[in-house]
């Protein structure tokens, strides 16, 4: 990570006047509690509010160079209700991702927004997802994101255990169900996984590159023509 977006990062953290340590930022950031100390002193000496001391943690004084942002009530429905799902039923990075987002968001909205965002009651409860079905997803979606082939064991609807290399497109929710698109190298086409019955996983250390008639795209096309999806299927956004 360069300097910069770390010095981003870390004022990033601290928005929401929430007391933070050098310590839980240095393990996020992936740096060390020395860098984070001089981080910091930097970011004071060009005019940051950041108050504290190593040792006892710091935080930023709430509305530090920060424009507020304008939501309806519909959007600010919409974004907490996203939120609280992804926390509740997303990997662990995504649900500590989507948490920091809404205190982020709060700490820049206007009063009244602040209390509407408060007073949204949408929850979604998270009893079926367990700690290492979160850690596969979160495998998962930096897999697809780095383009790493992953093995896999897995166990089908029918009780087969199989062993699989794939290389994983993309991460489809569906209201209870993860499942990972990919091409499956053992098959020579593309597969959807269920990541509950995926037993182990691990990077084989290969890489791979978008492939002509191997992609997400292509996927969705493949699906579309064999009538599983409408033609007119919005898949937000490009792939």
């Amino acid at each position: 990570m360069r300097r910069a977006d770390r010095l981003f990062q870390i004022v990033q953290h601290l928005r929401g006047g929430r007391l933070t340590t050098a310590a839980r930022l240095a393990e996020r950031l992936e740096v060390s509690e020395r860098t984070i100390y001089r981080d910091i002193a930097d970011l004071q000496s060009t005019g940051v509010p950041i108050e504290g001391e190593a040792g006892v943690g710091y935080i930023m004084r709430a509305g530090f160079d920060l424009p507020p942002l304008m939501f309806t009530r519909e959007e600010i429905v919409a974004l907490v209700a996203g939120a609280r799902m992804v926390s509740a039923w997303g990997g662990v990075a995504m649900a500590r991702a989507a948490a920091e987002a809404l205190v982020k968001i709060e700490a820049v909205l206007p009063e009244d927004a602040r209390a509407r965002l408060k007073s949204v009651e949408i929850r979604a409860p998270a009893h079926r997802m367990s700690a290492e079905e979160r850690v596969k997803i979160d495998t998962l979606e930096r897999a697809c994101e780095e383009r790493l082939e992953i093995a896999i064991a897995y166990t089908d609807a029918a009780g087969a255990a199989t062993e699989r290399a794939i290389r994983p497109l993309g991460l489809w929710f569906w209201g209870g169900t993860w499942t990972v698109v990919g091409w499956c190298l053992k098959r020579g086409d593309f597969r959807m996984f269920r990541i509950d019955r995926i037993g182990t996983l691990m990077p084989t250390g290969e890489t791979f590159r978008p492939e002509r008639g191997r992609t997400l795209r292509d996927f969705y096309a493949q699906m579309i023509e064999c009538g599983e999806v409408p033609g007119d299927v919005d898949f937000l956004g490009p792939v």
